[in-house]
C-alpha cells in the first residue's frame, strides 16, 4: 500500500478503508526497505487510534539480512 494513502485506507472510520480495517484493534505491521518510513507511518496510524500498529525494525533489509524467508515478485504473481 502506498504511503500517501495509508491513513485513509486503514482508518476504520474512513469510507475508503480496506475490508481488513474493521476496527481500531486490528493489528497492522508496516514494512519498508530500511525501517525509517515505516516507523513514521506506524506512529501516524497510532495517532489515528490504531493501537496495534507497529513496524518491522530495520525494514525488509534487516529481515532479509537475518536470513528470514522472503519471496520474489515472480513467486508471488505465479503463486509458487
Amino acid at each position: 500500500m502506498e504511503r500517501n494513502v495509508l491513513e485513509w485506507r486503514l482508518d476504520p472510520t474512513s469510507a475508503w478503508r480496506i475490508p481488513e480495517a474493521r476496527d481500531h484493534e486490528v493489528r497492522v505491521i508496516v514494512v519498508c526497505s530500511e525501517g525509517y518510513t515505516s516507523s513514521l507511518a506506524a506512529a501516524a496510524l497510532q495517532d489515528l487510534g490504531l493501537t496495534n500498529a507497529t513496524d518491522l525494525e530495520g525494514g525488509f533489509w534487516a529481515w532479509h539480512g537475518d536470513g528470514l524467508p522472503t519471496t520474489s515478485d515472480e513467486q508471488v504473481v505465479s503463486g509458487s
